[in-house]
């Protein structure tokens, strides 16, 4: 089986980054909750802090 060098073409998928970013807060939060599962507004806090630091990373909404 003949497998080719990889040449440098990585390409980064920012989306699925932010994705996969996004699932780790969330279990987390998971991980660390007292209750069995997270509630819709612990959720909603955790997605709130999320797109915080987006912004103050990229200086832009992470939806728009």
């Amino acid at each position: 089986m003949h497998v080719a060098p990889a040449r440098g073409t990585a390409v980064q998928d920012h989306v699925a980054l932010a994705e996969i970013e996004l699932c780790g807060d969330l279990i987390i939060a998971a991980s660390t909750a007292r209750e069995e599962r997270l509630s819709p507004d612990r959720i909603d806090e955790v997605l709130r802090m999320a797109e915080e630091r987006f912004q103050e990373e990229h200086g832009k909404p992470a939806h728009g």
